[in-house]
């Protein structure tokens, strides 16, 4: 054995965080929403959420666009939960972004 326990061999667990944008004025985010975005390194977006808001992602993140809106899904939500799971599990810091 070369004294690395198995626990420490496994690739690190990420983590998915659900975050409603309000009414689109980044002003009216929680502290903890603004920083969840802020250092999201995958961020799945809905069609409403503001502009201000998302100039808070940081420009290092992978945006992923899912338009969701009333009555029309782009992306079906089995695939979206798929993604953010995968994400995830590979060790990303994933938020979903909710308008």
């Amino acid at each position: 054995m070369d004294g690395v326990s198995a626990a420490s061999k496994k690739s690190p667990m990420g983590h998915v965080a659900l975050v409603g944008a309000g009414p689109g004025d980044p002003d009216l985010l929680t502290i903890r929403a603004a920083r969840l975005i802020g250092a999201a390194e995958v961020i799945f977006v809905d069609r409403l959420v503001g502009q201000g808001v998302l100039e808070l992602i940081s420009a290092s993140a992978e945006v992923v666009y899912v338009g969701k809106s009333k009555g029309e899904h782009s992306v079906p939500q089995g695939e979206i939960h798929r993604r953010m799971i995968d994400a995830a599990n590979a060790g990303r810091r994933v938020v979903r972004l909710k308008g």
